[in-house]
């Protein structure tokens, strides 16, 4: 252990010997050069008003002077702390801009059918509806009372049929889009049909998107207002239903207007089709920009494993997709990912009291920078107008009995219109700018210390050179000067007497 610190001792003090025997050649001003080189300083310097203190013989002029100086320097510090103190509260602004186009992106729509089930599935498996109330827990809260009749009848069902697929019998007996259930669809004036809808499931069972977003060259643009996507569904309540005990008890099309980045978000923001009605659906597109942390609370470089772009809600399904996958060693199938299905057993056993223990102890979490699943830096948003009307009119209403050879009490409780186009050919953005930049905080710091000092950067490396200077000078004092000092003062009586004593010894 000495071998291997004793090099390093001798490194360090080889390093001082050799700082010591630098500042040793170079010679220590005298009392009369130091004051000269503070005068010259004082005369010279592009800081104003201390020439004048210097300058001036009159002791009051000098008085007034330094006065003034010690006060603007005084004021310079103050303003310059206070802004440092505003700059680094990271304030931001707000700025509203209206950009008009020529061709506007149409956004994806996404239909479900408020009745989820198809009659007949429903009488051979009455359980089904309790089921998928269950599994669409993952997409949003809500209670299961494990006391209910139902709880227990989905308990014993799961006990038989072990191999049920809940998925597989959704999508062969939900809500589907054909020609029977869309009976009218016309974008643009253009002839759409159920080929250009993409099926997706919700917690509305089978739901069906238009202008969806795989194909980015594919998506829709409009070039004039006051048309757009025109839609009759028929419900058919004789061959769809739902329970009203789960709070399914009306009738008609549910839809919500998204981007086609974004995943389809019913919670909050469907919108609600009744049968019998003509919806009219006026849109404008928002688009919102928000800073980054910490002027604002999104995170630009987070990415999503299952989405190709960034949303909170997106990010909240990949957040319990990975929590249950871990814990449960499998994947409902309404959540991202490529793990393995769990089967209703699961569901009960482990999803469900999962889901609880994921919002009791808020693992997912959204909105600022330190949560789960951070705001977005880019939301584009269409806020709607809506408007109704009844429909079909009395002389409609005959056309469509005979064109549809349907009853006319038939069409009255089962036809939907729906009709979307955008208000204006133009977008607002709402941009979250940051108050105060580097470049604007060091613009003013300059013009606070020009206003009251008449100082600049030059001033600044004036100072700075003059201070050096000294502590130079002061360094070689220290490190000469004192020691000759010490060397040159005759021992004390007490020390003679102590080195008396170790040579008798």
């Amino acid at each position: 252990m000495e071998q291997t610190e004793k090099p390093k001792g001798y490194a360090e003090k080889g390093l001082l010997g050799k700082i010591k025997l630098y500042l040793s050649k170079k010679p220590l001003p005298s009392a009369t050069d130091r004051k000269k080189f503070d005068h010259d300083f004082a005369i010279s310097t592009s800081f104003h008003g201390v020439h004048n203190i210097v300058r001036n013989r009159s002791r009051i002029r000098k008085v007034i002077w330094l006065v003034v100086v010690l006060g603007s320097v005084s004021l310079v510090v103050w303003q310059i702390y206070s802004r440092l103190i505003n700059y680094f509260t990271w304030p931001t602004t707000t700025s509203i801009e209206v950009q008009y186009v020529e061709k506007i992106e149409f956004p994806s729509v996404t239909f479900c059918n408020l009745n989820r089930f198809q009659t007949a599935a429903v009488a051979k498996f009455g359980i089904i509806v309790f089921l998928w109330h269950t599994v669409s827990k993952v997409l949003h809260r809500q209670e299961i009372d494990v006391n209910s009749t139902a709880f227990k009848e989905a308990i014993d069902f799961i006990e038989s049929h072990q191999n049920f697929s809940v998925t597989d019998f959704i999508k062969n007996n939900g809500f589907y889009l054909n020609n029977s259930t869309l009976l009218a669809c016309e974008f643009f004036g253009i002839p759409c049909g159920p080929k250009d809808f993409k099926h997706v499931f919700t917690e509305y069972g089978n739901c069906f998107t238009f202008n969806h977003g795989e194909n980015i060259q594919g998506w829709k643009k409009v070039s004039v207002s006051g048309r757009g996507l025109s839609l009759i569904f028929d419900v058919n309540q004789e061959e769809f239903t739902d329970s009203p005990g789960l709070g399914f008890a009306d009738a008609g099309i549910i839809f919500v207007i998204h981007s086609p980045k974004k995943e389809p978000q019913f919670v909050g923001l469907g919108l609600y089709s009744p049968v019998g009605m003509h919806t009219r659906v006026t849109i404008r597109q928002l688009k919102t920009v928000h800073q980054e942390y910490p002027w604002g609370e999104c995170k630009p470089n987070i990415k999503l494993q299952n989405f190709h772009h960034y949303s909170t809600y997106g990010c909240l399904k990949e957040c319990k997709a990975q929590l249950i996958e871990k814990r449960c060693g499998c994947l409902p199938f309404l959540l991202p990912g490529n793990g393995i299905e769990c089967d209703l057993q699961k569901y009960y056993n482990c999803v469900s009291p999962m889901l609880d223990y994921i919002e009791f102890k808020g693992l997912c979490t959204m909105g600022t920078h330190n949560s789960s699943c951070p705001v977005s830096c880019e939301e584009t948003e269409y806020p709607a107008t809506i408007s109704y009307s009844s429909f079909p009119s009395q002389k409609a209403l005959k056309y469509l009995s005979k064109k549809l050879n349907q009853r006319q009490d038939y069409i009255r409780e089962n036809l939907v219109n729906i009709e979307i186009n955008y208000s204006d050919l133009n977008y607002k953005i709402t941009q979250q700018q940051k108050a105060v930049s580097v470049s604007e905080l060091l613009a003013d710091v300059g013009g606070q210390l020009g206003l009251f000092c008449g100082a600049s950067m030059i001033t600044i490396i004036e100072i700075i050179e003059y201070l050096f200077t000294n502590f130079y000078w002061i360094c070689i004092f220290f490190l000469l000067k004192i020691p000759e000092m010490t060397q040159r003062s005759p021992p004390s009586q007490n020390h003679l007497g102590n080195k008396n004593q170790i040579e008798e010894c």
